[in-house]
């Protein structure tokens, strides 16, 4: 059995060296067999890709100049940052070369909680650091790029299709592509789980996957027409957008070993690391792309509280009605209690220093949590309840939860559950065009 699965991840990498990937074979055989001992032998611990690349594959930088897209969730098991791991002896050693960082949303140490952030040095290690979070930028500028061999990227997605960490690596594949620069993309666990796929999908009018421009400006949160909760990893995503885009870049995905696609992150080994200020544990991952749609409204979604995008609320709101209403839909994996909170310097500047009322949302068993569900419902309950408070930024509700003929559609009257149910043949479509990118068992 161990055996048959083996062969199946080496049949996966060497599938995806025909997308791209320029990993030989022959090393991935090697983690694959070490991933199923790992797994067999009951460690059940995982090693991210930054740790595969220096054990296994420093060939890929050794003797090269490189820049590094990361931030503080780009670690290894220890916890060490990747800017001290490639400027270690080992890396020093193989005559690599750390240049310059590249940092996302939220800054390369992930303390920033604003729109835009300026570029700067990394207080800790003395490297440039180039923002990618700026009015004007969001991909590497060529200038940059030019005098590298290679750019390293690390980023931890958490598995929802809205996470503007995917589209710095879109737009870092199209720059790679565009000055010829091998870009590594070394991979990390959805947190979520590889095996948990809904929607709604993202329609294709809201869509953002064109190149940059003045009249276009990137929304690196609206991709592709892609679920809700995608169960992909960014390895995988790396490879899926580098050919459904025809980016094209010379792109090498490192993957873990000792991950198994239905594996929460706490089952890994691996420390828990904010992807954000906002994100302080793995229960407001998982809530996270249920509540993510409503930024584009007047309810709070508890930006300001230790437990961001695990309650929402809003001061109009009738807060024991809408959890008795949402109690009634009897939704999978979760309960909803009455819960007052106060806002601490949100950083969507809503509420601020207000207690209002609020809805906690509670995981009651997580592999039963359906995220657009949920999100649907919550919808419909705050316009049964408050349909003349509630206010709704279409176009930016819509980018978040994907569609705008479901959105209509609950705020028609429609039943939000029937609403989704007919959203089911579309992600089951994308599940089974995303199979052949997939890196692991």
């Amino acid at each position: 059995m161990h055996r048959e699965r083996v062969k199946r991840v080496e049949r996966t990498i060497c599938l995806a060296a025909t997308l791209g990937v320029a990993i030989g074979c022959a090393t991935t055989r090697s983690a694959a067999r070490r991933s199923s001992a790992e797994v067999s032998g009951g460690m059940m611990r995982v090693r991210p890709g930054i740790t595969v690349l220096l054990e296994d594959s420093l060939a890929l930088i050794r003797g090269r100049r490189i820049g590094l897209l990361t931030n503080q969730t780009g670690i290894d098991a220890a916890g060490v940052s990747d800017i001290e791991l490639l400027r270690d002896a080992r890396a020093r050693d193989a005559g690599v070369t750390l240049v310059r960082l590249f940092s996302p949303e939220h800054g390369i140490r992930g303390t920033e909680d604003r729109q835009h952030i300026a570029s700067g040095v990394d207080e800790r290690s003395g490297l440039p650091v180039h923002s990618l979070y700026t009015v004007t930028a969001i991909a590497p500028p060529d200038s940059l790029l030019r005098d590298l061999d290679a750019l390293v990227f690390d980023l931890q997605d958490i598995g929802t299709r809205t996470w503007t960490y995917v589209g710095s690596m879109v737009y870092a594949l199209r720059a790679a592509a565009r000055n010829h620069v091998p870009i590594i993309v070394l991979d990390r666990p959805n947190p979520i789980t590889g095996d948990h796929v809904d929607g709604p999908m993202l329609d294709a009018a809201l869509s953002n996957a064109e190149e940059q421009s003045a009249e276009r400006p990137a929304k690196p949160y609206a991709l592709y027409p892609f679920p809700l909760r995608h169960g992909m990893t960014m390895g995988e995503l790396a490879l899926f957008y580098n050919d459904v885009l025809n980016i094209h870049a010379p792109l090498h995905v490192i993957p873990m070993t000792g991950w198994r696609r239905g594996e929460w992150f706490d089952e890994t080994g691996l420390p828990w690391v904010r992807p954000s200020p906002n994100l302080p544990d793995l229960v407001s991952a998982l809530v996270y792309p249920s509540l993510v749609p409503f930024e584009g409204s007047n309810v709070s979604v508890g930006r300001g509280t230790p437990e961001a995008f695990q309650r929402f609320g809003a001061p109009w709101m009738n807060a024991a009605r809408v959890a008795a209403l949402l109690g009634s839909r009897h939704l999978a994996g979760v309960r909803f209690d009455v819960d007052s909170f106060t806002p601490r310097n949100p950083g969507d500047q809503k509420y601020g220093g207000r207690t209002i009322p609020g809805v906690r949302v509670v995981v009651t068993d997580r592999n039963a949590v359906q995220s657009g569900r949920l999100a649907a419902n919550i919808l419909w309950a705050l316009l049964s309840t408050n349909r003349d408070s509630l206010r709704i930024s279409p176009r930016t509700f819509d980018e978040r939860f994907g569609s705008t003929a479901a959105r209509e559609a609950i705020m028609g009257g429609a039943d939000p559950d029937r609403v989704m149910d007919a959203q089911r043949g579309a992600v089951d479509a994308f599940m089974a065009r995303a199979r052949r990118y997939r890196l692991y068992p």
